[in-house]
């Protein structure tokens, strides 16, 4: 029974998988899908307590796949319409592929979706959409249901197995490398770390820790002379017109 298990069971697990010489990668898809059937557990009311956190083993080969704006293109032409209404939102708006099968109408308002709860406090966010987001969002509405995106699962919403096939068979039809959905989220953050500065992507992202966030920034030297550039000219200017406030001695 999930609410038998504790820290303690988790915990001799790994041990049990890591005497085995099973790569990290591996127990960490295992931890994932333990922790998906409890976050699921405790929706659907078939517990009575609060079911332990899973955190994932450090030390993990990431594979930091992005999609190129051809890829992109040519996959979302190949997919079928509910699929490329996701997928839109995913790369355009950065949600965890989960945060967008669970939108909920009250999300969505004056052109942001709002996301009220997530993985972690850092989950909490506003993200501005794009314009072919909200045409996505728009399509979607005159359902008279409360999610976004409804279907006949537990839940009332959509999840991944809704889209498996669809996926599938978009990757196929558009040739383009083989991805899971959570790289298009990946690939919406690796072009907004081009323009925007560490802390703003890290709030915009949802991330929990700026660690991860850091994976996403790498400054070249053009780009360090550059703001090195802003900082003198802003030191050297002087008070701006509207600054009354008396300079240091």
């Amino acid at each position: 029974p999930l609410d038998e298990i504790g820290t303690d069971l988790i915990a001799k697990y790994i041990a049990f998988r890591r005497r085995g010489d099973v790569e990290v990668a591996t127990i960490n898809r295992e931890l994932a899908t333990l922790r998906r059937a409890f976050h699921l557990a405790q929706e659907w009311g078939r517990v009575d307590r609060l079911l332990p956190r899973v955190k994932m083993l450090p030390g993990e080969n990431r594979r930091e796949q992005v999609l190129s704006p051809e890829d992109e293109a040519k996959y979302l032409e190949a997919a079928a319409p509910l699929l490329r209404d996701v997928a839109t939102i995913l790369i355009d708006c950065a949600l965890r592929p989960e945060e967008a099968f669970r939108l909920r109408w009250e999300q969505v308002r004056d052109g942001a979706i709002e996301i009220f709860r997530g993985k972690a406090k850092g989950s909490r966010r506003r993200v501005p959409c794009s314009e072919r987001v909200l045409a996505a969002i728009e399509r979607r509405r005159g359902s008279g249901c409360d999610w976004v995106f409804p279907a006949p699962t537990k839940s009332g919403h959509i999840e991944a197995s809704s889209l498996k096939k669809q996926h599938a068979h978009a990757v196929e039809e558009s040739k383009v490398p083989s991805f899971v959905l959570y790289v298009l989220r990946h690939t919406c953050i690796t072009r907004w770390s081009r323009h925007m500065d560490p802390y703003t992507l890290h709030v915009i992202a949802g991330h929990a820790d700026m660690n991860t966030t850091k994976r996403y920034v790498h400054p070249s030297d053009a780009d360090v002379r550059a703001a090195m550039d802003r900082a003198r000219t802003a030191n050297t200017s002087g008070p701006s017109a509207g600054d009354t406030a008396t300079p240091p001695r």
